[in-house]
């Protein structure tokens, strides 16, 4: 662990932005925060040590499928004349999992954070998320949890549930215990996007929204506050700059 633990996060929220655009941004910030520990571990000097920081990134994207380094591109059932249809991109990139899709009313999060600052357990970490998505979904009279074997939350997640829905789908990517990439909660998506790809390599299980659960839309900056704040609880993060 470090001895220089920085459990501040700073919130940082990009509203609607292309896909690529944040991940360049996420990239900076990975790669600042990486050559920072690398820094540190050479400085012989220990009142030279600086902290490493942590960040929380809200967003929304434009139709944008994205496929992870495990995942299989006969996962996504559109071609490119398909895609310019739907008026929806496609990116292969660095994160962990299969294929997902990122669109308007989806509520992305992305924490890069350095896990020296908290625990070093990529698997834990991943609870940890779950966690406060399965809280945030409490907040709004939905009851979800996690499938054994499955990396997300679902609704109807209760062994032998005729119905399994993923609700959040999670991807991340860690180098020297720092984070990227992340969650992606569906608040008003239109699922109809989902019929464009095996979601997440899975081909048993549906997708839902909390729009499709409640039956009415859902106020995006609602969701956002209750996931911000069940985040900074159960990692123990302190808000700040």
């Amino acid at each position: 662990m470090s001895i220089l633990q920085n459990k501040r996060v700073e919130v940082i929220n990009l509203g609607k932005e292309d896909y690529q655009k944040v991940w360049d941004y996420q990239e900076s910030i990975f790669k600042q925060t990486i050559d920072r520990k690398i820094a540190n571990r050479k400085q012989e000097d220990y009142t030279l040590l600086l902290p490493t920081e942590n960040y929380l990134i809200f967003c929304e994207h434009p139709h944008v499928y994205t496929l992870g380094k495990s995942g299989s591109l006969d996962n996504l059932l559109l071609d490119e004349a398909g895609l310019r249809e739907h008026h929806a991109q496609f990116y292969k990139i660095n994160r962990g999992g299969d294929i997902t899709y990122h669109g308007p009313g989806q509520l992305v999060a992305y924490p890069i954070l350095d896990l020296e600052n908290f625990f070093t357990d990529i698997h834990k970490y991943l609870r940890f998320l779950e966690e406060a998505v399965i809280l945030t979904m409490a907040d709004f009279g939905i009851s979800a949890g996690r499938i054994d074997g499955l990396t997300g939350v679902w609704v109807d997640f209760e062994e032998g549930a005729e119905n399994p829905r993923k609700i959040c789908a999670m991807g991340v990517k860690s180098s020297r215990w720092v984070t990227m990439h992340g969650l992606a909660l569906n608040v008003n998506t239109d699922l109809s996007y989902f019929g464009h790809i095996i979601p997440c390599g899975i081909d048993d299980k549906a997708v839902t929204s909390m729009q499709a659960e409640i039956g009415q839309e859902i106020d995006m900056a609602e969701v956002q506050n209750s996931l911000q704040n069940h985040i900074i609880a159960t990692f123990g993060m302190e808000l700040g700059q």
